[in-house]
């Protein structure tokens, strides 16, 4: 059996056919999330880090960089800087949700503390900021502490849009963008720019990345109301917690006077009762909302399938629009 027919997931064809590279990024996260003096950062650190994630954001840099015909040293440092920036907003994310478990395991918070979780991602921010440094390349600084700022503006305006059934679809993309997409556009932005390649190709990069990110959390949006335990997501979380995600934002522009009140109170007074959660799907289903967010994932696939196909042919190339295709293939 060939490597490819033994692993099937394109991001696993992804770590296997850029497994030296991810061994060294591995080894410089490993490093760097040392501390000398403050034995709780590691622990801490570790625990994330080594909960069996998918590296997917280091990935896309390790991938674009060397599809673009890299070969020095900074594109791992690139993606262990990225790997922090999103582990550093793993650990604030979970303090912010007061979450219990993260990756099928508890949380750090839970583990240790809320002070804890916050103050060592706080380190693994200006771990990024010193990684980025060392590449000695300006613009791939200023793309990454873009991204950096853009998270955090996604999360406070997440924050603020939290149970406001007023809520946009035009701000819903924007929390989207923030929260999810802006990491992944600078991830696969950065593999381009360390490369030296082209303007039009450095967008395409970036386009890819943006459209990729929007796909990859509208899916996991649809899910929560779509999903079964063979897509790994537990139907009724988001529901349970009261986030407004786009289906749920489709449906109650289309609601009635009376599903309008059983959206108030079940969201925004945050009154749930048995039977809630099947009646909300009801109402999904009714107005055509799940049909139309799933609409809406596989145009976002189709936008960065289409940047991606702009690029020069390679086997990396071609890996990452598999990749595309499968973050969409749950609802396809």
């Amino acid at each position: 059996m060939s490597l490819d027919d033994a692993i099937q997931k394109p991001h696993e064809r992804l770590a296997a056919l850029l497994a030296g590279d991810l061994d060294e990024v591995n080894a410089l996260i490993r490093a760097r999330m040392a501390s000398k003096h403050a034995p709780r950062i590691p622990e801490v650190t570790a625990h994330l880090v080594e909960a069996g994630g998918k590296r997917l954001r280091p990935l896309l840099t390790l991938a674009t960089a060397r599809m673009c015909g890299y070969d020095g040293p900074y594109h791992v440092y690139l993606a262990a800087t990225v790997e922090f920036i999103h582990t550093a907003t793993l650990l604030h994310d979970d303090v912010v949700d007061e979450s219990k478990k993260r990756r099928g395991r508890p949380t750090a918070n839970l583990l240790w503390d809320n002070k804890s979780s916050v103050l060592v991602g706080d380190y693994l921010f200006a771990r990024s900021f010193q990684l980025m440094t060392e590449t000695g390349n300006l613009r791939v600084l200023r793309i990454l502490s873009d991204a950096a700022a853009t998270i955090a503006e996604g999360e406070v305006l997440q924050l603020t849009a939290a149970q406001d059934l007023s809520t946009t679809e035009a701000i819903y993309l924007q929390v989207v963008r923030g929260k999810t997409a802006a990491l992944f556009s600078a991830a696969t932005e950065v593999g381009g720019v360390i490369a030296g390649r082209p303007e039009e190709e450095v967008k395409a990069l970036f386009d890819y990345g943006d459209a990729l990110g929007i796909a990859f959390q509208i899916v996991d949006d649809l899910l929560d109301y779509w999903g079964s335990d063979a897509t790994g997501k537990n139907v009724g979380d988001d529901f349970r917690e009261r986030k407004l995600t786009l289906p749920l934002i489709k449906a109650f522009a289309a609601a009635s006077e009376e599903e309008k009140a059983f959206w108030k109170r079940v969201i925004e007074k945050g009154d749930q009762r048995d039977g809630d959660l099947e009646h909300a799907i009801e109402l999904l289903n009714k107005h055509g909302a799940l049909e139309a967010t799933r609409q809406e994932a596989l145009a976002w696939a189709a936008r960065a399938k289409a940047a991606m196909e702009s690029l020069p042919q390679s086997e990396l190339r071609n890996l990452l629009i598999d990749l595309n295709d499968y973050v969409v293939s749950r609802v396809s």
